[in-house]
């Protein structure tokens, strides 16, 4: 038997393996509120899949019909706007830490140098495996494509591609058409 640091509860297995399919099914209804609930979200709008974990962000720090995707990890103060979707694999985490020439490593907490929030603006789409650095404000409508790393603020309505993340295009809040940059 493996001794765990915490105390972790036993199950048998019939409860390990319903526990183990449950965990796995995505496309069970209402899977994801349930999920945020279990984690202690009140929020009736939000869905979280399996895997994603989210630290120190409080209920009232994330709007209404947001979609958490899969093992997504989220950290610190992080603000989400209304009708957020977050794609699966996305890391955003509020904070840095810093190096300490004393000891010649970088601190084990996160340390504040200013203003290190991340909002997430309302009706923007994180595409899968985006990462958001500390500090950054992604403005409103915002699509940030696949595998971007977002370390600086974007405006309202951009296309944002890259590591680091740049703007290729806006997306017309009238029509919703996608225009790229030349």
């Amino acid at each position: 038997m493996i001794k765990w640091p915490v105390d972790v509860p036993e199950f048998d297995q019939e409860e390990f393996e319903t526990m183990c399919k449950f965990s796995h099914q995505t496309d069970i209804a209402d899977f994801g509120r349930r999920t945020a609930k279990a984690l202690g979200y009140e929020n009736e709008a939000l869905s979280i899949a399996p895997g994603a974990i989210i630290n120190y962000v409080p209920d009232e720090q994330i709007g209404k019909n947001v979609r958490i995707g899969l093992y997504n990890y989220i950290k610190g103060d992080v603000t989400i706007g209304d009708n957020v979707l977050i794609g699966p694999l996305c890391s955003i985490a509020a904070g840095n830490h810093k190096f300490d020439p004393q000891t010649g490593w970088f601190s084990g907490r996160t340390e504040p140098d200013g203003d290190d929030s991340i909002v997430i603006g309302e009706g923007s789409w994180l595409a899968s495996h985006v990462t958001v650095t500390a500090g950054v404000k992604i403005g409103k409508a915002n699509l940030i494509c696949a595998g971007a790393v977002v370390t600086k603020s974007t405006p309202d309505y951009a296309i944002m591609a890259g590591i680091p993340a740049k703007q290729i295009g806006t997306i017309d809040p009238i029509t919703g058409e996608y225009l790229w940059e030349k």
